[in-house]
């Protein structure tokens, strides 16, 4: 069987946590900062895990992660 491939796009935005959880980087933190709340901008700054419901699809994606 073939290798199969990563999609990059998915390696970049993604990372898998020692417990097998996806993490992601909250949207809407590059610019414009101003307009945005104090509070707003302190939850951006978190990382967020990944629904169950995408899992599947991000494994699929990231077979070697």
């Amino acid at each position: 069987m073939p290798k199969l491939k990563t999609k990059r796009s998915a390696a970049k935005r993604f990372t898998k946590t020692a417990k097998g959880k996806f993490m992601f980087n909250r949207e809407g933190r590059s610019h414009i900062l101003t307009k945005k709340s104090t509070k707003r901008k302190r939850r951006l700054r978190k990382r967020a895990v990944i629904d169950d419901t995408m899992v599947k699809a991000l494994k699929r994606m990231m077979p070697y992660v």
